[in-house]
């Protein structure tokens, strides 16, 4: 919450998230890489901050474990593990607009 600032600054979950660096700033046009956005913008504490809490809920939970291994399969490892961190961020987001707690179904369902 102290890197964030307040939260009804963000428009909307996908501005928080790229704000936490956990989506890519490419731009594509008709299935076709046309460049890339600003890959440096954001705030990179909140970056890593939500990689080592993908890290703690790998060890954990198990239905983010299950998550994990599910885009592990498709994906390499890294990109599976900034999927988590994006998905965990999304949840924050969440628990800070609306004030409640963490809820593991919401998040992993």
């Amino acid at each position: 919450m102290l890197e964030t600032g307040t939260i009804t600054r963000f428009a909307d979950v996908g501005h928080f998230s790229s704000y936490c660096r956990c989506v890519d700033s490419k731009r594509i046009s008709n299935g076709k890489k046309k460049g890339e956005g600003n890959v440096k913008n954001g705030n990179k504490y909140l970056a890593w901050a939500f990689i080592e809490a993908a890290a703690v809920a790998l060890r954990c939970c198990p239905q983010a474990r299950r998550f994990y291994e599910r885009k592990k399969a498709k994906r390499l490892p890294v990109v599976a593990m900034k999927a988590l961190a994006h998905k965990l961020a999304r949840a924050a987001y969440y628990m800070m607009r609306d004030g409640k707690p963490f809820e593991v179904k919401r998040c992993f369902s």
